[in-house]
């Protein structure tokens, strides 16, 4: 008993301390201006940095993997010089070469990635080419995680294997793609996944994309690497490079830059 009045009387002398000190807060408070209050809640620090950015150029803090005119910054996905082609400021892909990836690793980024498909769209037969057999190429961040390119014009194909999908993970919410030939453009915010020392996935990947400046995955979770058979799975990796596909169609792509986030 004699520990709970203790107690009770410490409560009540922390409670009769206080009240002086809220009532004197209370009081300073009301004798400031109202700019004075505002500046309460003014941060100062950090400055961001300065950049330049107009539209349909590059972010000046931006790293170019692709300028139209040179492979520097690829090399085979196997290791070894790319050999894709470039002809008119876009490199096409060269099929039966291979995949190309970044020479270079990253985490988190904002890519952006100008493609276009042929606007041939019959096969060596005289037929129609449909579904996936129409111009497929992808966009795999870390090499892992794959944001599909397909000719998804007036094509129909499982949901979440159109252009804008996460392939065979997420559907995208419209269809704003563009007749084959016509240049259209990704705008990509990729959060990379977390491992702890043990290996163990922390957190998983989330990505954003913008399909010809439409919203078409809103911060969506990435379940795991993409897989065309079975189900995704994660595993623990550090920051990798981005690579290209070799679908075995002559997809182009243009204008590759990305801004380390």
């Amino acid at each position: 008993m004699r520990l709970k009045i203790i107690n009770l009387f410490s409560l009540l002398a922390i409670a009769t301390f206080s009240l002086p000190l809220m009532a004197a807060s209370s009081a300073s408070s009301a004798s400031k201006e109202p700019w004075q209050l505002a500046e309460e809640s003014e941060v100062w620090s950090p400055v961001p940095a300065v950049i330049t950015a107009n539209e349909n150029t590059a972010p000046s803090d931006a790293i170019i993997l692709f300028d139209g005119k040179s492979l520097h910054q690829w090399q085979s996905a196997e290791g070894g010089e790319a050999k894709w082609d470039i002809k008119n400021g876009a490199l096409t892909v060269a099929p039966k070469t291979g995949d190309i990836k970044t020479k270079d690793s990253f985490c988190d980024v904002q890519l952006h990635v100008e493609w276009t498909t042929p606007t041939k769209v019959n096969g060596d037969d005289g037929k129609e080419l449909t579904g996936q057999a129409r111009n497929n190429s992808g966009i795999f961040l870390q090499e892992q995680y794959e944001v599909q390119v397909l000719d998804s014009y007036n094509n129909k194909t499982y949901s979440n294997g159109q252009a804008g999908s996460i392939y065979k993970q997420h559907i995208p919410l419209v269809n704003p793609t563009r007749a084959p030939g016509v240049w259209q453009n990704y705008d990509i915010i990729f959060t990379a996944p977390k491992f702890n020392d043990a290996k163990k996935l922390v957190s998983p990947a989330r990505i954003t994309v913008l399909l010809n400046g439409v919203l078409v995955q809103n911060n969506v979770e990435i379940k795991g690497a993409t897989a065309w058979i079975g189900k995704p799975a994660y595993i623990a990796h550090g920051c990798a490079p981005l690579r290209l596909q070799d679908h075995g169609d002559a997809v182009s792509f243009r204008n590759i830059w990305l801004r380390k986030i």
